[in-house]
């Protein structure tokens, strides 16, 4: 006599949700992943003398660097884990809001930030806000999933 699963498994449509909330797991945090190496290979190049084409700020040079790096490990945690890489994102997030907001005003008040760095730090806070939606939306899945059905 073949012994009941005490786990729950999922059965047609449940499956094809399950995969599809992993595929979209994985592209969140590949995407993640891959936005950082190139904020970090591009800033790396300016920084080592690349001309843009427009004045760099060097404090926001040196931060989306750092923040490249940062991208890679939230990407990396995102992968192996969506509920601490949610709250990775939504930190990542916040930062380039915070930043956003700084360049912003020196850029109104006339120092020294190009225009095309404040429309590239905006890209970057809406890549960002979609990666953590994104995440956020994984992490609901995943608990609905896990929840008994009544």
């Amino acid at each position: 006599m073949p012994v009941p699963s005490l786990v729950r498994q999922p059965k047609g449509s449940e499956l094809e949700q399950s995969r599809y909330t992993l595929l979209v797991h994985r592209l969140l945090a590949l995407a993640a992943v891959l936005f950082g190496f190139v904020t970090i290979i591009v800033g790396s190049l300016v920084l080592t003398g690349s001309d843009p084409g427009y004045k760099v700020f060097l404090p926001l040079l040196l931060f989306n660097i750092a923040m490249g790096v940062a991208y890679v490990a939230a990407g990396i945690t995102t992968w192996r884990n969506p509920n601490q890489g949610k709250y990775a994102s939504g930190t990542i997030f916040v930062l380039n809001v915070l930043v956003l907001g700084a360049i912003a005003y020196l850029y109104k008040v006339g120092t020294s930030v190009a225009v095309e760095s404040v429309g590239a730090m905006t890209f970057r806070t809406v890549v960002w806000l979609v990666l953590f939606l994104g995440v956020a939306w994984v992490c609901r899945q995943k608990t609905l999933r896990a929840e008994p059905h009544t």
